[in-house]
């Protein structure tokens, strides 16, 4: 099992300025990154009023100097607002500063006001989505100037440079909850994003439409390419337990306010939306993560991403968490039934 960071920088009640936020944050990362965290993927969100992440890879390009083995990684770049040629030079801009470090996660957007604010229509997504998804890997696959005539951009004579480190080209995720957008994900060769409020039963069923259309398309099953984010509410205080957990549905009432869908009763139910926040955080003492961390590994998920996590939780969850889950690995692996990975 690997375990990273979902997110971002996020404004204080006691601190609401941007500069402490994103300090904070690379604080987090940096002390992500020397504990032996796997990686910190970035959301991208414009006119908020609150403070979300604009600039996903121009975060990433400075985490890049900061840190030396943690994966840096975009949940996702929102491709309808980007130009697919300086997309392409900014990635590859990260992942060469970075190592080869780079994961690019990709989206077509799913708030109205961000459609509305950049003035394309929310119609024009999902080909906006694909026409830039084929010009990603054209233009990486490309060691001469070339064309590229689509629905909604054309270009001429161009070349991208600098190339990416990684070959052919960074690791591609994207988001997806519907079986529809599971399996295009895994028939297009993409990793995959899962959310922080689906149910256990939700989580086992999406797993195995992707590992069924991954085994149709006849692409192999590639490690750790499942992703799974959840809030990391680590304490060994009941009271303690009881204030993470409100802050955490809190913070789950902002989302539900910018993103409404009466079709999921996460959006429309606050009951529900309480319920799913207990059940699927990786909440309590130290024993009691370790026993909802096992029951996600059974999901067939073997990446957890948590969402804004500070140093000092970071820190208590690899000295109590982590080691025994290592332990757990060594002990099964002696049976021959490896389950945990060491991070």
């Amino acid at each position: 099992m690997r375990f990273g960071l979902f997110g971002g920088p996020a404004r204080l009640a006691v601190d609401p300025s941007d500069q402490t936020a994103y300090r904070n944050y690379l604080d987090a990362v940096v002390e992500a990154d020397r504990l032996g965290y796997h990686g910190a993927y970035l959301v991208e969100h414009h006119f908020t009023g609150q403070g979300q992440v604009s600039a996903s890879l121009n975060l990433l390009s400075h985490l890049a100097a900061l840190t030396k083995q943690i994966r840096l990684g975009t949940a996702v770049v929102v491709v309808p607002w980007h130009n697919p040629v300086l997309l392409a030079e900014q990635a590859a801009t990260v992942d060469l500063l970075s190592g080869g470090r780079l994961d690019l996660g990709l989206g077509r957007g799913y708030r109205d006001y961000e459609f509305q604010g950049f003035g394309v229509d929310r119609a024009e997504a999902s080909s906006r989505f694909m026409e830039t998804l084929a010009f990603l890997r054209a233009a990486w696959s490309q060691e001469e100037r070339f064309d590229f005539a689509g629905e909604h951009w054309c270009f001429k004579d161009v070349i991208i440079e600098p190339r990416p480190l990684q070959t052919p080209h960074p690791p591609l995720w994207t988001g997806a909850a519907s079986k529809a957008s599971i399996e295009f994900a895994a028939t297009h060769g993409l990793r995959l994003f899962l959310d922080q409020i689906a149910t256990f039963d939700e989580i086992e069923q999406r797993v195995s439409w992707y590992r069924a259309a991954q085994a149709a398309a006849g692409h192999p099953k590639t490690p750790n390419d499942i992703a799974l984010t959840r809030p990391l509410l680590l304490t060994d205080e009941h009271h303690t337990r009881e204030a993470l957990l409100t802050s955490h549905v809190q913070t789950m009432e902002r989302l539900a306010s910018t993103a409404r869908s009466d079709r999921n009763p996460f959006y429309s139910n606050p009951d529900e939306r309480r319920l799913r926040a207990e059940n699927g955080a990786v909440l309590g003492d130290a024993q009691e993560c370790i026993e909802r961390i096992e029951r996600i590994a059974e999901c067939g998920v073997s990446t957890i991403l948590f969402t804004r996590t500070p140093p000092l939780t970071l820190r208590h969850f690899a000295d109590a968490v982590m080691p025994a889950l290592s332990n757990q690995q060594t002990n099964a692996g002696a049976q021959g039934q490896g389950t945990f990975e060491a991070v």
